[in-house]
């Protein structure tokens, strides 16, 4: 289980499930699927991710010497400078998207701020449900802004449906991690959605933005008069609630990694499959 392992803490299977979400947006806007923007999203979230890993490890590490702390974590070195890489070729196929690509960035070092080594930025580990909302924003405007750009489409219904369906689904997930982290958050004095209210309320809280994921996902698909993408998007939200439900009891790394992650994943399968 060992590669297995490796896939999931390097970020890699987040990354493929980030390249099927934006193959997902296209498909749902019925606009032709470019795969080199799909893998573009792919590089980027396994850049950033893997950029936002040795971060943490740095801040809380502590022995603060840089030499040795890069080559004890080489492995991330290694997979930033590839992503890093795969974006470098990439340039030349995905062009017009220089805007989006810089707004992505700064949404990922917005999202670092609270382990920057600066006292005057402190106070932003207690910013509380901003970093939960603000990771969710990121996922939905990284696998629909970035494919929509690029094919210049501007807004419609359609695409109000999809950003709320996929923000509601994000936060979803954002917030299920959230809810397994809250002792070690309080530890590191780390503040998010889970930290800042009750588990009671964060469980009226979840059961809104499913209703809501719902409501706006079976609206897209009925506003294409798609039978097939309704039947796999109803597939989809019981998986979630399913998996939702597991959560309230300890899991352990792989569920989280794999089955909760994977979500996106099913997401998009389903939609594909449903396509064809």
């Amino acid at each position: 289980m060992k590669w297995l392992h490796f896939i999931l803490s390097h970020s890699f299977f987040i990354s493929i499930c980030a390249f099927f979400l934006g193959w997902q947006s296209y498909i749902l806007l019925h606009i032709p699927v470019d795969f080199n923007v799909c893998l573009l999203i792919f590089f980027a979230t396994l850049g950033s991710y893997n950029f936002y890993w040795l971060l943490s490890k740095y801040h809380f590490n502590d022995k603060r010497g840089l030499a040795n702390f890069l080559v004890k974590n080489i492995s991330n070195v290694l997979v930033l400078l590839s992503a890093t890489t795969g974006l470098f070729f990439l340039r030349h196929l995905v062009t017009g998207l220089l805007h989006e690509i810089i707004i992505a960035v700064l949404l990922t070092l917005a999202y670092s701020v609270p382990l920057w080594p600066v006292k005057s930025l402190s106070f932003t580990r207690k910013a509380g449900f901003l970093k939960t909302v603000l990771l969710a924003f990121t996922w939905t405007y990284v696998t629909i802004f970035i494919p929509v750009s690029n094919a210049s489409l501007t807004w419609s219904k359609p695409l109000l449906l999809l950003f709320t369906a996929r923000f509601m689904f994000m936060l979803m997930l954002c917030i299920i991690f959230d809810s397994r982290d809250v002792a070690i958050d309080k530890i590191r004095g780390l503040s998010s959605l889970a930290t800042v209210i009750g588990r009671k309320t964060m469980g009226i809280l979840i059961m809104v933005v499913l209703t809501l994921y719902l409501a706006a996902g079976l609206l897209l698909r009925l506003y294409f008069e798609s039978g097939i993408q309704v039947f796999s998007f109803m597939l989809t939200g019981l998986a979630v609630l399913l998996v939702y439900r597991l959560s309230l009891k300890k899991q352990g790394y792989f569920f989280y990694y794999f089955g909760v992650d994977g979500l996106m994943l099913f997401s998009a399968i389903t939609t594909i499959l449903a396509s064809i």
